[in-house]
C-alpha cells in the first residue's frame, strides 16, 4: 500500500516504484555471475552505488537526474542552477561509499534541441564539475519529439576507492553519533507532490512571491547543496589517508530519512534522532498549504537534512571542525539504536 496518499495524487506511487525497484535490482544481479576477473561486481545489501572490482581499488558507479524540477526550470526559463542538482544527485551518492568523483557523462532528451537552454544547462553542470573536480566525459543530446514532455536530464557518476577504504555501514555500532548536514531546499525529489500543491493553490503561478519575497519558482529552483568534497576532506581522496573514521554515510533523496538510512544501517540497529535540521519557511509553508502530513512530508522530502553522517562519538569535534571550514552547516542530530526503528523526535 502506498502511504505517500498526497504523493500518489500527483501520480507517483512509493510502493510501486520500491518494487520495481527491487525487481531491476533482481535482474542487475542476474548479470554479475557473467563478470569475472577485472571488473568483477560486488554484492552490497544496501548502498547508494554500485561497485566493481578493479584489483588495488574499487570502482563506483551511479546514475540520476534532476527529475521534474527541470519542469520548474522549464516555467522560469531559468536552467544554469540545475548543474547543482544534477551533480550532487550523483557524486553524494558515490560518495556515500567513500568513493572520489573523478568523472561523469550526461544525457539530455528533449522534444526540441534550444541551443540558448543547452547552454546553460552546460554552463552550469561544468561550473560545479570544475568546483568538485569532476570531468564531464561525454554525453548525449537526444531530439526525441513526443516521446518525453519537456525535458529529461540524467547523468552517470563514476568514481574510485580505495579497497580498505570503502564505507559500508559495517561497523556501525550502537552509541554512534549522527550528524546531520543542512540542505536549504527539496534536493531534486518529491517535485511532482510540489508542484501539485502549488498548481492547486495558485494554478502553477510560479511567479508568485512568498510573503513578499522570493517568487516561488526562485524557491524551488534553490540549487542543491553538494556534499562530496568537504566528505571527502574527513575520509580522505583516492590515496589520502582519513582524517575521520566515517562509519556511514546517507545521502537524503527520495524516500527521505525513514526510506535512506536504514539502507546504511547493519540489522537490528536503528537511530534516534532528536535535533535535526528544520526545513525552511517556505517548504514549512508548501506542507502546510497542501495539508501533507508529516510523516508524509518526511517520506518525500529531506526536509532540511542532505546527508547523514555516522561516527564514533570521540570524532563529533574533528567532524564538525572540518564542515565547518568547508562551509557545510553540520550538528549532531541523535544516535544509533538497537531494535532497527527510526524514530524521529
Amino acid at each position: 500500500m502506498n502511504k505517500s496518499k498526497k504523493y500518489a495524487s500527483a501520480g507517483v506511487n512509493i510502493a510501486e516504484g520500491d518494487a520495481a525497484s527491487k525487481l531491476a535490482g533482481k535482474f542487475a544481479a542476474l548479470t554479475f555471475a557473467g563478470r569475472k576477473g577485472i571488473g568483477k561486481p560486488v554484492k552490497l545489501t544496501g548502498g547508494f552505488a554500485g561497485i566493481l572490482d578493479f584489483g588495488k581499488f574499487y570502482l563506483v558507479m551511479g546514475d540520476d537526474g534532476v527529475g521534474t524540477k527541470m519542469e520548474v526550470a522549464e516555467k522560469m526559463k531559468k536552467f544554469d542552477t540545475l548543474g547543482s542538482d544534477l551533480l550532487a544527485m550523483v557524486v553524494d551518492d558515490a560518495v556515500c561509499l567513500g568513493a572520489e568523483v573523478v568523472a561523469m557523462t550526461n544525457t539530455l532528451d528533449t522534444q526540441k534541441v534550444n541551443q540558448k537552454i543547452v547552454g546553460g544547462l552546460l554552463k552550469g553542470l561544468a561550473k560545479v564539475c570544475r568546483n568538485e573536480g569532476v570531468v564531464i566525459a561525454g554525453g548525449e543530446l537526444a531530439e526525441v519529439g513526443k516521446a518525453v514532455n519537456g525535458m529529461v536530464w540524467n547523468a552517470t557518476a563514476i568514481g574510485i576507492v580505495d579497497k580498505k577504504k570503502v564505507i559500508l555501514g559495517d561497523k556501525i555500532k550502537v552509541g554512534d553519533a549522527i550528524i546531520a548536514l543542512k540542505e536549504d531546499g527539496l534536493r531534486s525529489n518529491g517535485f511532482s507532490l510540489a508542484r501539485k500543491i502549488l498548481a492547486d493553490k495558485f494554478g502553477e503561478n510560479y511567479h508568485r512571491k512568498f510573503l513578499g519575497m522570493k517568487k516561488w519558482g526562485e524557491l524551488l529552483l534553490t540549487p542543491s547543496r553538494i556534499y562530496h568534497s568537504a566528505i571527502l576532506e574527513l575520509v580522505g581522496r583516492f590515496g589520502e589517508k582519513p582524517k575521520v573514521a566515517v562509519k556511514g554515510i546517507c545521502h537524503i533523496t527520495g524516500g527521505g530519512i525513514p526510506g535512506n538510512l536504514p539502507r546504511i544501517l547493519p540489522k537490528g540497529l536503528g537511530a534516534k534522532l532528536t535535533n535535526l535540521w528544520k526545513p525552511a519557511a517556505w517548504v514549512k509553508e508548501l506542507i502546510r498549504i497542501g495539508k501533507v502530513s508529516e510523516d508524509e512530508a518526511r517520506e518525500v522530502w529531506n526536509l532540511g537534512n542532505g546527508m547523514l553522517l555516522v561516527v564514533n562519538p570521540k570524532d563529533i569535534d574533528k567532524t564538525l571542525e572540518i564542515l565547518r571550514k568547508r562551509k557545510i552547516p553540520a550538528r549532531i542530530a541523535g544516535e544509533i539504536t538497537k531494535g532497527g526503528k527510526i524514530v524521529i523526535e
